[in-house]
């Protein structure tokens, strides 16, 4: 089923900019990410991701699926929105929709919430539809919160590194492709999306031993 027509029109619902904070409140300290880290390569530069594997399990298995079997590469951020977000993971850059794996269930009552440098679950107005579209929270949009306004929109990953990029990628100028609105005018590629490995958790590499020299008998 194609989700391009229905995420167009959940998008308009929520894009205008959140109301300016209480300077008294003080805010919750955002959970840690335990899981996976995913590394984004694009056009602008690269994202490092955390994912919240013990928050949002079905979402972070999901995310992973697609990454690893490169439905990430050659997308592009198709959908972007100044003080709101980047929406990526779906379309090429002729705006040809990727198939993708089924929909999985909506883990927005998880206890994270859509602040700044969040990466939320894209779908449509039904909760249960996300697949492969995700996005990056570029202001903190509590709105799109579990119970706010309805079922919510998953958070399952931090921006560790890379926000800079992201907010370069909504600050590119946009324009109508069809149906889709807010699509960037020139496009901004993932060119590669891994599971970042860092140098030490690599395995470690093997030398065959030296031949010994086997007496004369």
């Amino acid at each position: 089923m194609s989700l391009l027509l229905p995420l167009v029109f959940m998008v308009a619902q929520v894009t205008a900019p959140p109301a300016p904070a209480d300077p008294a409140a003080t805010p919750t300290p955002k959970p840690l990410p335990n899981g996976p880290v995913v590394v984004l390569d694009t056009t602008l530069g690269r994202i490092k991701i955390g994912l919240h594997r013990d928050k949002a399990p079905l979402s972070v298995a999901n995310f992973l699926a697609y990454v690893k079997a490169g439905h990430y590469d050659g997308t592009i951020f198709h959908r972007v929105i100044p003080r709101f977000m980047a929406q990526g993971g779906g379309f090429e850059p002729d705006m040809t929709e990727r198939p993708t794996r089924p929909p999985v269930k909506n883990e927005a009552k998880n206890g994270l919430s859509n602040r700044r440098g969040t990466v939320a679950m894209a779908r449509t107005s039904d909760p249960n539809s996300a697949t492969s579209q995700f996005f990056i929270n570029v202001a903190d949009n509590l709105r799109l919160d579990y119970g706010i306004q309805g079922a919510g929109y998953c958070v399952f990953g931090e921006v560790l590194e890379g926000m800079d990029v992201a907010d370069a990628i909504v600050a590119v100028p946009t324009t109508t492709r069809g149906v889709n609105r807010d699509v960037p005018e020139t496009d901004i590629l993932i060119k590669r999306a891994r599971v970042f490995v860092p140098r030490a958790a690599a395995a470690p590499k093997t030398t065959a031993p030296a031949a010994t020299a086997t007496p004369a008998p």
